[in-house]
């Protein structure tokens, strides 16, 4: 349209061109503050503003590029400007007309300038089959994305073909636009889900899709493959939470990649059990004819014609679904095969009893809880200050599938019992009686408690699916305390270079021809398992690990796997805390292991008969000294000394509220003249005073005399006995300590007793110092020291604490 066509239509009053002007200049010159003053001020001149932003956009062509433009600031200011002065909105046929002219303009419109327009305009009131039309005339020319933003901005998905309008998104790699556009539609989301799916099916060409869309050629359809299409697929299934069951072709391929998976846990890394493997397949299978199939091909693959054909006997699959070779040794089957099998995996298990760590506990002290009354045994015995419970879980394997999974099994072992407790069905009783609150409340007290010490591996995965089980435990991690995740043990060993004596682990490569129903070969332990043999000597029997946990009853073969996985860490973390040493492992490992700092415990810990004071526990009483920790040792060394003799600091606090939680315990009273009466260095509380000409002298000795050959004197310089200390005099030395010089000249300055002063450390500036008369020299280790301000700043911090003396308030900088 015309400019002179526009104007035609305005009513007398300011020229909104002759304000583009003024406008284009300030944004020029990038005065905003003056650039939005005027536009307010010209909008309120204006005799039809709305009219007027048009006149000034379709004259002008800088809002049509990408970014922050003239045009959209304006708008943005005219729609604020509406909102102060909500008269100036128009309506009926002059408002239709406007639209209309709005329409041109966004063919051309960049997205930040949509919302501003639509607005200002009111585009949600205009003919719903128009601005159905003008999307089509978007899309029609190419322009997806503009044409897909276009609808969710004005809100016409339900009026559209989803398959139409986020299949060129999809290959155009826009797939956060295709969430956003079915984002509130659930019925657009099962739409879609359908869509893709058919898109997994095995003879779906996605070459022939995308050449229905014009402008295309340049993108690859290859990219958005099976493989893409099926992450897309499950992550669109869990956003939208929509069942699985709409997306069949896709939940085949992902059972038949588990089938895969389960092949080759069995036959190649030799991981799972013939029974848990059997398990798995069965539910994985179920009666789907068409993985029953699959499954024959892979028996074919991975086993032989027997295997083959006793499953087809199971699945009750009809002949002429079976390869020729299966249907014919399927009428060959003997019972006596069933039992050479059942005997050679009896002997396998008799075998691994040599090879793996086994429970130190007799079963009848391992109790698996169903039901309440049982419960109460178990929170007597874990629940109890000082405690130390080793934590696992178990839930079925996922496998992939949408959702986090959930525990079936939680067990807490203590020392000599292990409790194995069957959530489900706790929860399900706890439900029925109106207490569904009851255990989530025993376990937050279990975690929360910092009396209790708390053993896992990988804990932070295991409060996840806790959370995921019973949604009143979520943020359990955030309250937890007093909890040791071996997992960070095991990072330790994996960097520490010690060569283990005992319980390595020898592997040798699997030679090409070896059978693979050899059980005697296994693949390289890892995880909890490396860390147990590592610690303990032997590795955990991982077999059971991949079970069905949710089918009950529980085998006996789950109930000793599950209760060895959750004591060997007991185990573990005792043999660790006796001698971290042996293992690499700092010997103040046991301190650094707590996850949260642990408050005083409501009651201190019996010795247990078996257990060995710790070195720092014998130190202390031989020499009477107190014990400072945190956390976790704690609850060992405070029964290893006298009453009183052992603290515990909270970790999580700053270094200053820990000094004074000490001083304030022990009732410390500080002065004064005990600040700074040591060695920063090496603790020792004489010092030899020394005048600064002196030092001078020792330190251009030191740098400037290397060459000299000439025997040093002994300096007049002796500190006096019996005086009084104080931080500007600390105490002195003994009568008759003197300086001494060995070698060349002030090069290596040293006492008498030999001790060798570190005056080269001296920093350059500080012998210059007018108010500096004096410096103080460590007897033991040659420390030197100087008066200086840092003093100031610990005498403020601790305060309140300080006892006020009359000393002088002076201070030694360390050099």
């Amino acid at each position: 349209m015309s400019q002179e066509g526009n104007s035609s239509d305005r009513p007398a009053g300011q020229d909104p061109l002759l304000l583009l002007k003024t406008l284009q200049l300030l944004w020029t010159k990038k005065e905003m503050k003056k650039l939005k003053e005027e536009i307010r001020r010209g909008f309120a001149g204006l005799e039809d503003p709305l009219a007027g932003l048009l006149d000034m956009l379709e004259s002008s062509g800088d809002w049509k590029g990408k970014g922050h433009s003239l045009g959209y600031c304006i708008s943005s200011e005219l729609q604020l400007w509406m909102k102060e002065h909500p008269a100036v909105q128009q309506s009926g046929m002059k408002l239709k007309k406007l639209q209309a002219r709005v329409f041109r303009i966004l063919d051309q419109c960049p997205a930040n300038l949509l919302d501003p327009l639509i607005s200002i305009y009111q585009l949600h009131t205009a003919d719903r089959n128009y601005l159905l039309g003008h999307v089509s005339h978007l899309y029609h020319r190419g322009d997806y994305k503009e044409a897909a933003i276009l609808s969710i901005k004005l809100k016409l998905q339900s009026d559209q073909d989803v398959e139409k309008m986020c299949a060129p998104l999809l290959f155009q790699d826009k797939i956060n636009l295709v969430e956003d556009y079915v984002g509130e539609h659930p019925e657009l989301q099962c739409r879609l889900l359908q869509i893709l799916d058919t898109w997994c099916e095995p003879d779906f060409n996605i070459r022939d899709m995308a050449r229905q869309y014009q402008g295309l050629s340049r993108y690859k359809p290859d990219k958005l493959n099976r493989k893409m299409l099926s992450k897309l697929i499950f992550r669109l299934l869990e956003r939208f939470n929509v069942d699985p069951a709409l997306c069949p072709n896709v939940i085949n391929q992902r059972h038949l990649r588990t089938l895969n998976y389960l092949f080759y846990k069995r036959f190649v890394e030799k991981t799972m059990t013939q029974e848990n493997w059997t398990d798995h397949v069965q539910s994985t299978v179920g009666e789907n004819r068409w993985l029953q199939g699959h499954l024959i091909q892979l028996l074919l693959r991975y086993c032989d014609l027997n295997a083959a054909a006793r499953w087809a006997q199971h699945c009750n699959l009809p002949e002429e679904m079976l390869p020729s070779e299966v249907a014919d040794e399927l009428q060959k089957l003997e019972i006596q095969e069933r039992v050479e099998e059942a005997t050679k995996e009896e002997n396998y298990k008799e075998v691994k009893k040599k090879d793996y760590y086994q429970l130190p506990i007799p079963r009848a002290n391992i109790h698996l809880l169903q039901n309440w009354e049982d419960m109460m045994q178990c929170c007597e015995k874990v629940l109890q200050p000082g405690q130390i419970v080793g934590i696992d879980m178990e839930w079925r394997p996922s496998f992939g599938t949408v959702g986090k999974p959930r525990v079936s099994l939680l067990q807490l072992a203590v020392r000599d019992e292990v409790f194995l407790l069957d959530l489900p069905r706790l929860l399900e009783q706890a439900e029925v009686k109106g207490e569904k609150e009851k255990l989530p409340h025993i376990i937050q007290r279990l975690y929360s408690d910092a009396a209790i010490t708390k053993l896992g591996y990988g804990m932070s995965g295991d409060l996840s699916s806790l959370a995921a089980t019973c949604s009143t435990l979520k943020g359990m991690d955030k309250q937890s305390q007093s909890v040791v995740d071996l997992l960070t043990i095991d990072k330790l060993l994996q960097k520490s270079s010690i060569d283990w004596k005992k319980g390595s682990l020898k592997v040798d490569a699997l030679p090409p021809e070896q059978s693979c129903e050899d059980e005697g070969l296994r693949q390289p332990e890892k995880g909890l398992s490396l860390l147990v043999q590592h610690i303990l000597g032997k590795p955990l029997d991982k077999t059971e690990q991949m079970s069905n946990w949710e089918k009950r009853p529980l085998r006996e073969e789950q109930i000793l796997y599950a209760a060895s996985d959750a004591y060997c860490l007991l185990e573990v973390y005792e043999k660790l805390c006796k001698d971290p040493e042996s293992f690499g492992l700092s010997s103040d490992l046991t301190e650094s292991l707590v996850g949260k700092a642990s408050v005083k415990p409501r009651a201190k810990k019996q010795l247990n008969k078996q257990e060995v004071p710790s070195p720092s526990g014998q130190i202390a009483r031989q020499e009477g000294r107190v014990i400072l920790t945190s956390g976790l040792p704690y609850q060992t060394l405070q029964s290893q000394v006298g009453e009183g003799r052992c603290f515990s600091v909270n970790c999580s606090e700053k270094a200053k509220e820990q000094a004074l939680q000490v001083l304030k315990h022990f009732n410390v009273r500080v002065t004064l003249a005990d600040i700074f009466s040591r060695c920063q260095v090496c603790n020792c509380d004489k010092y030899l005073k020394v005048p600064k000409e002196r030092m001078r002298q020792l330190v251009e000795g030191s740098r400037n005399s290397l060459g000299d050959n000439s025997t040093g004197c002994p300096t007049s310089c002796e500190e006096k006995p019996g005086r009084t200390r104080s931080s500007a005099q600390p105490t002195g030395t003994t009568a008759g300590e003197q300086l001494e010089s060995t070698g060349s000249c002030g090069a290596d300055v040293g006492l008498v007793g030999g001790t060798a002063l570190q005056v080269a450390a001296i920093p350059p500036g500080v012998l210059d110092k007018a108010e500096l008369t004096d410096f103080y020299c460590c007897t033991r280790c040659g420390k030197v020291f100087w008066e200086g301000s840092h003093f100031g700043r610990v005498v403020s911090q601790f305060q309140d604490i300080l006892v006020t003396t009359g000393d002088e308030q002076r201070v030694y900088e360390l050099s």
